[in-house]
């Protein structure tokens, strides 16, 4: 499992964070029917239930947002993945396909509502990560939006530097169909209710879609680590 620690600046500004990081070997493939079906579902779930004046309301992702103000961030400029990913099923607008392991990462994100990172482990340099504060002038290149002013969101580091915010991951470290070693971050914001169960149901894909096997779960705080079983 990859080191994870909180630095004593997103401790102090988000005091209920929590974070689970689940660690597995895998086997991606081509966009999978099947779990289009599971996220269709999903949609139209969300489209009966949810509109759009309340996503922005729902407690994973409202703790989110609360994160980015005290960090100096607008998080209607900068919006968490989770919160864009349902605006833009109301907007009736497409969901992208990727590749099995990233469509399953936005599934998980759609239903629970935390921004989940999801890296490759081979490209982590260093073996350990460190949750900062985005820098004036840090270089980052989100996936897919070129380069990405993070000053004020929270970053995850590793030994050359930041590669995974709650708006977007970055192009360095990010999934593709070579990915054998999988690390996904759940982002729990909001505190620690909620955030089994989204690991529980993450687990349940990965093993359904992507042959997860090697399965080990981590719930990491500002003050500890432990190790949990999913």
């Amino acid at each position: 499992m990859t080191n994870i620690s909180i630095s004593e600046e997103i401790a102090t500004a988000c005091p209920d964070l929590h974070v689970l990081a689940l660690s597995c070997d895998v086997c991606n493939s081509e966009p999978d029917e099947r779990l289009w079906q599971e996220i269709a579902d999903e949609e139209k779930a969300v489209r009966e239930t949810v509109k759009l004046e309340q996503i922005n309301k729902w407690l994973p992702i409202q703790a989110t947002r609360q994160a980015y103000k005290r960090l100096g961030k607008d998080p209607n400029r900068y919006r968490p993945s989770s919160e864009a990913l349902r605006r833009r099923i109301l907007r009736e607008l497409p969901l992208y396909k990727v590749d099995t392991l990233v469509d399953l990462i936005n599934l998980v994100s759609i239903r629970s509502g935390y921004s989940i990172g999801g890296f490759d482990v081979d490209k982590i340099a260093g073996g350990s990560l460190v949750l900062g504060v985005g820098r004036e002038g840090e270089i980052y290149h989100g996936i897919g939006r070129g380069e990405l002013n993070i000053a004020g969101l929270p970053v995850y580091r590793d030994a050359v530097g930041g590669i995974g915010t709650p708006t977007s991951d970055e192009e360095r470290t990010k999934i593709g169909l070579d990915t054998t070693h999988l690390l996904m971050i759940i982002n729990g914001y909001s505190g620690l209710e909620g955030l089994e169960a989204a690991g529980k149901y993450a687990v349940g894909l990965l093993s359904k879609y992507v042959s997860a096997i090697n399965m080990e779960a981590e719930l990491v705080t500002a003050k500890d680590r432990t190790k949990i079983a999913l």
